[in-house]
């Protein structure tokens, strides 16, 4: 049987999960000098374990394809693409929310046209106004969505939001919060069969080393 496989999210959760699991009593050392590998053994597991490191949408692919057993990515990924795996254990780092945005001084819910959102989550933002029962239209942006309502194209974006700075300096404020996310703990259905003890040993020690940075 191949090492248990943990896809992470390459970049700011990448760093928090290993920190996490160093917490959690895994030796992470191959991730803290891996070079340009992606592919990195982890010790102190009850088990071989590898840790594989990939994008965020490539997590969830790795999983559902079967090639990884766990994996930690945010819940943004997890609610604009969704996906068939288990959602285990919220990790706590990697904070931050969705928010609706405009520009400043507008009346975003004034008027009866329908209103053009842009986003580099087009689910999200549809599911967001269907729950208002409002009709509008999205466009997908892949790059800095706040140019948008400053070029004329849209009325509003639905972006993720941390401190708010970059809304201010492009002339935006947040109208209303959509949702918080955080990193999540995923796993793959068919490993929580096959593999259901390694990996229900993996979780508990990883929400124990959680408790110390809640306290």
């Amino acid at each position: 049987m191949r090492p248990l496989r943990i896809a992470l999210t390459k970049g700011r959760l990448e760093d928090s999960a290993a920190a996490l699991m160093e917490r959690a009593g895994f030796d992470c050392s191959a991730i803290r000098d891996k070079g340009r590998r992606l592919l990195l053994p982890v010790g102190g597991g009850d088990g071989p374990i590898e840790v594989v490191l990939a994008k965020a949408g490539d997590v969830i692919t790795y999983l559902e394809h079967g090639v990884c057993d766990l994996g930690v990515v945010g819940k943004d990924v997890i609610m604009e693409r969704g996906g068939q795996f288990f959602e285990i254990l919220d990790l706590g780092f990697g904070r931050c929310g969705f928010a609706l945005a405009a520009p400043d001084g507008a009346d975003f819910y004034g008027g009866y046209r329908t209103k053009t959102i842009a986003t580099k989550y087009p689910n999200v933002a549809r599911r967001f106004f269907g729950s208002k029962d409002m009709d509008v239209r999205v466009i997908k942006i892949e790059g800095s969505v706040e140019l948008a309502p400053v070029l004329g194209l849209a009325d509003g974006i639905v972006d993720l939001v941390e401190t708010g700075a970059t809304l201010r300096e492009n002339g935006l404020r947040v109208v209303e919060p959509v949702a918080q996310v955080s990193a999540r703990l995923i796993v793959n259905a068919a490993s929580l069969k096959l593999r259901k003890r390694e990996i229900e040993a993996i979780a508990e020690r990883l929400e124990a080393g959680l408790r110390p940075a809640a306290e």
